[in-house]
């Protein structure tokens, strides 16, 4: 809603218009491409902030901290190259889809979204903004003007990994997303995320909690022996929730392994 009058606002439209298949529109919608102001990646005192506009295609190639690695390389993942240069990060939020690759990175990098309306702003952490399948917490007459990613989370290395039934242009079975702060060979922090493996994608905290303190050389076997509680998998056409499950748990231990950074943590693999 946007004053008295309900719209579907719309950037990429990359699901919007799929979604339609043969059937007529039937809402008004408002095309906010136009809007340069909502596009750009800027840094300031105590966060960086992605314009909701922003395409994945703008990710992939901006200069951006090696905690953002897990992002830029989801960035590829959005579909093909057209799909990326047209497709928004706020798009692939408001989508609300449990397999949303852009989300876990997010995630692990304690991503909020701002939120906009006619009588104010309000930001609300992602993970508290993504409440199920295609649902959001945006109220009416909102519209999300950009992410923000607090400096705080932004040291340390990021990965992210991806499981589909072939290497591009595919919907996940399960993905991750890792950024690790190591010193000394020690884990001093850790943030995991997995998607398409529970109604929305979530931060893993047992996991979390397993791998600080722990040396590199040690990750692997520590992933594979943590907890996974947070994850609810389905059966569907993509592959069992046994499957999922076995599968979030290998490539949550590959992203760790990967972000904790080149040759670090080889020797359990």
């Amino acid at each position: 809603m946007l004053g008295e009058r309900s719209w579907r606002l719309l950037a990429g439209g990359t699901d919007f218009y799929p979604a339609l298949g043969s059937r007529p529109l039937k809402e008004d919608v408002l095309d906010i491409n136009g809007l340069a102001e909502l596009r750009g990646i800027a840094e300031t005192g105590d966060h960086w902030g992605i314009g909701a506009r922003t395409t994945w295609t703008d990710i992939a190639r901006h200069e951006l901290p090696a905690a953002f690695d897990a992002l830029r390389q989801a960035a590829r993942e959005v579909g093909s190259p057209q799909i990326q240069n047209v497709a928004t990060v706020a798009g692939n939020l408001c989508n609300a889809s449990p397999a949303a690759d852009g989300v876990p990175a997010l995630l692990a990098l304690g991503a909020e979204v701002e939120l906009q309306s006619a009588v104010g702003t309000r930001h609300l952490p992602l993970a508290a903004f993504i409440l199920g399948n295609r649902r959001t917490a945006l109220d009416p007459g909102e519209m999300v003007t950009a992410i923000r990613v607090p400096k705080r989370a932004t040291t340390g290395r990021s990965a992210f990994v991806k499981l589909g039934s072939r290497r591009y242009l595919v919907i996940s079975i399960a993905m991750a997303a890792a950024r690790l702060v190591v010193e000394d060979g020690i884990v001093r922090e850790a943030a995991v995320a997995v998607g398409a493996c529970s109604a929305v994608a979530r931060r893993l905290a047992g996991v979390e909690d397993a791998l600080c303190g722990v040396p590199v050389h040690a990750l692997r076997d520590v992933v594979l022996a943590a907890p996974l509680e947070e994850l609810s998998p389905i059966d569907d056409v993509r592959g069992t929730a046994g499957y999922r499950i076995e599968a979030a748990r290998e490539i949550v231990a590959r992203a760790v392994v990967a972000a904790a950074g080149p040759g670090e943590g080889r020797q359990a693999a």
